[in-house]
């Protein structure tokens, strides 16, 4: 009874382990389309002339900007989900470990199980 309640809680452990693997995959695959996006409108930026008057969208409202504090504040944020991204990479690769470790805990007990019988 008590192995059955330990392998119950392993394969409880290893279903939410999983869910948090897809939910960083999810939010890393966000981040790289928020990064690209940006990278895209400061590449088209850098093409226009700098008299042109640029707009920033903020909240609901759009406030004019020059080219160059426009240009920073992408470059900025391309620099800030770089940072999330790596994060993103050790905590998903730490959440592998902790499902293979898991996985080896439930076959551990498998195979006490079956050399008990």
């Amino acid at each position: 009874m008590e192995l059955k309640k330990a392998f119950q809680e392993h394969q409880i452990k290893m279903i939410e382990t999983t869910q948090k693997i897809k939910l960083a995959e999810i939010q890393r695959d966000s981040l790289k389309r928020q990064q690209q996006h940006a990278k895209l409108t400061a590449s088209e930026l850098t093409a226009l002339p700098t008299d042109v008057k640029l707009y920033e969208g903020v909240g609901r409202m759009f406030l004019l900007q020059s080219k160059s504090s426009i240009i920073e504040s992408l470059q900025e944020k391309v620099l800030k989900s770089d940072e999330k991204l790596k994060l993103l990479e050790a905590n998903k690769s730490y959440l592998e470990r902790s499902v293979k470790e898991s996985e080896d805990n439930i076959r551990e007990m498998l195979q006490q199980k079956q050399a008990g019988k």
